[in-house]
């Protein structure tokens, strides 16, 4: 049951987020529709808390868009460090049981038959389930759905707000794309991707490398088509992306993973899962193979013929 609800209240979260960071409808004149409910819930209130900003502290709309997104990764930072570290407790597990899950996937790959890759299947989950081991690795996305309506927002304020139409920030148009905000933003997400790969075994590079690209290249192409005011904001997102990965990945994961070990020491893995030992061959008995000599064939050798004759 418990189950179901974590299910049914992720399920709804996500649903809301998309549907939040869904598109604004436009007029036939290309003006936004007003009446829109995401207008309405994410565009206007995100346009006056900025005009406000200005208007308060007599900001341009640049600075008001940084300190909009230091607010905003302050918020999610708690979450993003707490998730990063469950990622890396279950990294840690991971290895700890990764023999058994190798020879898991052996047996799957050597099964002759469906049941047969059924229960080595089996076998494998109950390896996870066993051990508490997430088959998932404790990675977790919910903050960036967090930012993903933030994000709508101020994409379609950057394109309709009146303020930022009209506004510059150290020269750069912000309701036009910028090439060098691109620039800067693919270097900071670059630079986040080094960072967690910083004293991760080699196994698991190989698989983070992948990532480690497409990553920033989804953020570069999304900066890419958007205003240079969205654009500003992934670039500190970014900064604030290496640092919250320098806590989690060079102060907190040696800590961590000495803290495992230890655990690890107390209480090793449960063994669920073993390496197919091959039946033993019956040795067979060597047979003794009697010197050959020609001169004694049947009694028949010159010796022989001798001691007859005597």
């Amino acid at each position: 049951m418990n189950k179901f609800k974590n299910w049914l209240l992720g399920s709804g979260l996500l649903g809301v987020l998309l549907l939040l960071s869904g598109c604004v409808r436009q007029n036939s004149d290309g003006t936004p529709d007003t009446s829109g409910l995401v207008y309405r819930m994410l565009v206007v209130p995100l346009e006056n808390f900025l005009n406000w900003m200005v208007t308060s502290f007599d900001w341009s709309y640049g600075l008001a868009i940084i300190v909009l997104t230091i607010i905003v990764r302050l918020i999610i930072m708690p979450l993003g460090i707490n998730q990063s570290k469950k990622s890396l407790i279950q990294s840690e597990k991971m290895q700890s049981i990764k023999p058994q899950i190798d020879a898991a996937q052996e047996k799957v790959k050597q099964a002759t038959t469906q049941e047969e890759q059924m229960e080595a299947q089996r076998e494998m989950q109950a390896v996870y389930k066993e051990n508490n081991v997430s088959m998932m690795g404790g990675m977790g996305c919910l903050p960036l759905l967090i930012q993903m309506p933030i994000f709508s927002a101020l994409y379609y304020t950057a394109r309709f707000s009146e303020g930022i139409q009209h506004s510059t920030f150290i020269g750069i148009d912000l309701a036009k794309p910028s090439y060098l905000l691109v620039v800067f933003v693919g270097v900071a997400y670059l630079l986040q991707g080094y960072i967690s790969l910083i004293g991760v075994p080699e196994e698991q590079k190989k698989t983070m490398r992948s990532m480690m690209i497409a990553s920033p290249l989804m953020i570069v192409f999304m900066s890419f088509t958007s205003p240079a005011g969205v654009a500003l904001y992934w670039v500190v997102g970014g900064v604030f992306s290496c640092i919250q990965t320098f806590i989690t990945n060079v102060l907190m994961r040696p800590r961590i993973k000495a803290q495992i070990q230890e655990e690890l020491k107390k209480n090793p893995p449960k063994q669920v899962v073993t390496k197919p030992i091959k039946k033993a061959e019956p040795i067979k008995p060597k047979q003794v193979s009697q010197p050959k000599n020609k001169n004694n064939k049947n009694g028949n050798g010159r010796n022989a013929g001798k001691q007859q004759r005597k």
